[in-house]
């Protein structure tokens, strides 16, 4: 396999993973943009209590399905708001491998 085969299985690795990702989210990626920026803006007043309570209020404000999210969350390295976004929001970036 010369270079530009390796470049090109990467590039279709990478899709598959982007695209795997997309289908196991539990809510829009539009959602968790706001679930983002709402935790940016509380953890910038104060700190991190080290659970999801600031996730959970957010998901009851927007009678979201909390376990679904939840577990999700933390299958993806988000086991407090905290990281939340460091963990998790970083996987929503173009450039994120997955």
């Amino acid at each position: 396999m010369n270079k530009q085969e390796k470049k090109l299985k990467l590039k279709e690795w990478k899709q598959e993973k982007k695209i795997e990702f997309e289908k196991s989210l539990p809510i829009s990626r539009k959602l968790f943009e706001q679930l983002f920026e709402y935790l940016d803006e509380k953890l910038d007043i104060e700190k991190c209590s080290h659970d999801l309570s600031l996730t959970v209020e957010f998901l009851i404000q927007n009678n979201l399905a909390q376990d679904a999210v939840i577990n999700w969350l933390k299958e993806n390295g988000g086991y407090c708001d905290c990281e939340v976004l460091y963990n998790v929001e970083e996987k929503f970036f173009d450039d994120a491998v997955l």
